[in-house]
């Protein structure tokens, strides 16, 4: 179902889109932005931050929740513009396009379109596009960012643990940044998963990136789990010492991040990149031994899908 001038979250002109099961809410009046996904009449997975819900405007940059949709490298005052004006949408009968206007500074251009699934209720692809209006060249990456619901837990799988004898070469690179501390309670660093957990208590950032060839990433909450697909495209080259996600963590905020390639980008032709939504209700809890034998058969019948 798709519902027009939905009020959420202080803004008057959201869109909805909706099934028997879950729900999403996009702002049009901010953006392109995707506040809500939750199940129907459930907590919203995504965070809001309150001091930013309703605001329109300015030329601040608001953090505002939700997924928002960057250029990487991180970069000021570049990678900071506002996405405090109005977007334009369109619903076809299948999926929702969100359009930015072009950045004034940077003389690029956002588009995220929303899929819901018509073969399973739990399901919603989402294909991000940054177009190069420029009259030159632009190297960048497209980077989709999540900011998910404080107290929760982002579970990164690990490359297939085998022995010295069975592998001599390194398998992935894990990036860290200048304030990253590996001692830090909030990661946990298993055999089997990289776990990262969100803590209102603790002020100091953190902040790692993966070159996930695994293709996914799943965040957890009180009983709901939300993973996300993404591809790993092999050769290509990614930002941040090839990073194809990241995450982060600060008092306020949890943070999924996946990246698509490094490209320079011809004047008129666009970058794009893919994540795929499946939200379950399941319990996540002991060792890395249980959770993997919660996850495993969700994720086998996600890739089978």
């Amino acid at each position: 179902m798709f519902e027009e001038n939905y009020e959420y979250g202080g803004w008057k002109n959201c869109v909805k889109l909706s099934n028997d099961t879950i729900d999403l809410v996009a702002t049009t009046d901010v953006g392109p932005r995707i506040i809500r996904l939750g199940f129907k009449n459930c907590p919203n997975l995504f965070g809001e931050i309150e001091e930013d819900a309703g605001k329109t405007g300015g030329d601040v940059w608001r953090l505002y929740g939700g997924t928002r949709l960057w250029h990487a490298p991180e970069a000021k005052p570049r990678t900071y513009y506002p996405d405090n004006s109005p977007v334009g949408h369109e619903w076809d009968g299948k999926a929702l396009k969100l359009v930015q206007d072009v950045e004034k500074s940077t003389g690029l251009r956002k588009e995220i379109v929303i899929t819901p699934s018509v073969t399973m209720n739990n399901k919603f692809d989402v294909d991000y596009s940054i177009y190069n209006m420029n009259m030159w060249p632009v190297k960048y990456s497209v980077w989709a960012l999540s900011v998910l619901k404080k107290n929760g837990n982002i579970i990164m799988p690990q490359e297939p643990y085998q022995s010295h004898g069975e592998n001599l070469l390194p398998v992935r690179p894990v990036v860290l940044w200048a304030y990253t501390d590996m001692s830090d309670a909030r990661w946990k660093w298993g055999r089997k998963f990289i776990q990262l957990t969100q803590d209102p208590a603790k002020e100091s950032p953190q902040k790692i990136g993966l070159l996930n060839k695994s293709g996914w990433a799943a965040y957890y909450w009180k009983g709901y789990l939300l993973i996300k697909i993404f591809k790993y495209q092999s050769g290509s080259k990614y930002p941040d010492y090839n990073s194809n996600m990241e995450v982060y963590t600060d008092s306020n905020i949890l943070e999924l991040e996946t990246l698509g390639p490094l490209m320079e980008i011809e004047p008129g032709c666009f970058a794009g990149h893919s994540e795929s939504w499946f939200l379950f209700e399941t319990v996540l809890e002991g060792d890395e031994d249980k959770m993997e034998n919660k996850l495993k058969p969700l994720l086998e019948n996600i890739f089978i899908v």
